[in-house]
């Protein structure tokens, strides 16, 4: 009877015709809400309903920001419970919004990150359309233990023999895919949005800080960030008249935030901010002198992009995330290194005016290639493609042929299914 029913309400909705209707899950919620993958839906989604689609993001409760909206930029908002325990809130929420999903029918559940990837086989099993996108390795965060990591490693598992189409943002966890699971995918990267310079300095006057004379960091205060390392080496390249602006709060690391205050506080020279809203970070990007990204695991860093859009100097460690972005050579680090950070922060703060503008101008011509239109486009496709709907679509958006990026070709004869092709 259930099957019977289940069927019946798809046929009926595939009849009525209308936007690809569409659920997201494995995110806490947007909009304002920290992390990365919560950044890339809120680049992500509005563009998807201005290409036609109906789409939903389920969030979860204890992270709804105060007045937030049940529908944004054409996006709705579903918030979900949840607990606030790490380790165990995506578990529960995702298994909880594929349910939601049995009952509601999207033409394709979205989900993100490889932890919510457990859910996938249920929702199989539940006779929906998923597809996933992988953020990067999240079982090497340095915050989880043996336990976690082996549940997440299974998760991604899942998620890719399962999965009807998959994503991923990044050539490396493309690599993977197919090296160690023999599954294809389409690569889409992180984007970043049409920026431009603030000319307020409201933020800036805020926190007592000089334009161009600050070093910031923009992450969470978790392990893999090490903000750790870059305080130790803002100290040793003693940088008169700089400040180092850590913004970001703690997002279930709390003991190693906490080791982040300590060496803070007393310090006049450092300032830590606390979470802020988008614009807000936009601002004292666009004012600062150095953005340093000294993580050891990324998936695919929009706040690096970010910096590079607004045409700020940036360094970043040599993981493979970071040397995707292909920043010149004396531009990277190696994890940990502080004596070498040290000395690529005062040679960025010797730097003249002239050079400057000359080392903004190179970044802001390579994030041409990550371009969130272009994106969008190439995610409706996959989206699309899954369902099996390949409707002819008015778009009164620009060509998906922009400068820099190609979107991934699929093929009608590539259908979905364990083992789908993604030809790119």
């Amino acid at each position: 009877m259930v099957h019977n029913g289940v069927k019946g309400k798809d046929e009926m909705k595939k009849a009525q015709g209308g936007g690809l209707e569409i659920f997201a899950l494995g995110l806490r919620g947007i909009p304002n809400v920290p992390g990365g993958v919560e950044m890339h839906a809120s680049e992500l989604y509005p563009r998807l309903t201005a290409l036609g689609a109906k789409v939903t993001v389920l969030g979860r409760t204890p992270y709804r920001p105060e007045g937030s909206p049940d529908s944004w930029k054409g996006v709705t908002v579903r918030w979900l419970w949840s607990p606030r325990v790490q380790g165990v809130e995506a578990l529960v929420h995702t298994f909880l919004g594929v349910l939601y999903a049995a009952i509601r029918r999207p033409d394709v559940l979205h989900i993100h990150a490889v932890g919510p990837w457990l859910a996938v086989p249920l929702a199989k099993l539940l006779r929906l359309n998923v597809v996933v996108t992988h953020h990067g390795q999240d079982y090497l965060r340095e915050k989880w233990n043996a336990p976690a990591q082996s549940i997440l490693r299974l998760g991604e598992r899942l998620g890719m023999a399962f999965s009807d189409d998959r994503i991923v943002i990044s050539q490396g966890i493309l690599d993977l895919a197919r090296s160690k699971y023999h599954r294809d995918a389409s690569l889409i990267p992180n984007g970043v949005g049409d920026l431009q310079k603030f000319a307020s300095l409201a933020q800036v006057n805020k926190y007592g800080l000089t334009p161009q004379r600050y070093v910031i960091q923009v992450s969470r205060l978790v392990p893999e960030k090490r903000q750790l390392d870059l305080i130790t080496a803002f100290k040793a390249a003693n940088l008169p008249g700089w400040k180092l602006l850590l913004v970001g709060g703690a997002q279930g690391s709390q003991d190693y935030a906490d080791q982040v205050i300590k060496q803070c506080v007393g310090n006049e020279a450092i300032v830590m901010t606390g979470f802020l809203p988008p614009h807000e970070v936009h601002e004292l990007l666009s004012h600062a002198g150095i953005f340093v990204l000294p993580s050891s695991h990324e998936g695919m860093p929009i706040s690096l992009l970010e910096a590079m859009k607004l045409g700020t100097p940036v360094l970043a460690s040599n993981i493979p995330a970071n040397l995707e972005v292909a920043l010149d050579e004396a531009s990277y680090f190696r994890v940990g290194d502080t004596r070498t950070l040290a000395t690529r922060m005062q040679e960025l703060a010797g730097l003249t005016a002239d050079g400057r503008a000359a080392i903004g101008q190179r970044l802001r011509a390579s994030c041409k290639r990550y371009d969130w239109d272009s994106i969008a486009e190439s995610t409706f496709k996959v989206l699309e493609h899954a369902t099996g709907k390949h409707r002819v679509r008015v778009v009164a958006s620009p060509s998906s042929n922009r400068a820099g990026y190609v979107a991934p070709a699929i093929r009608d004869t590539d259908r979905v299914g364990t083992g789908a092709r993604m030809d790119r």
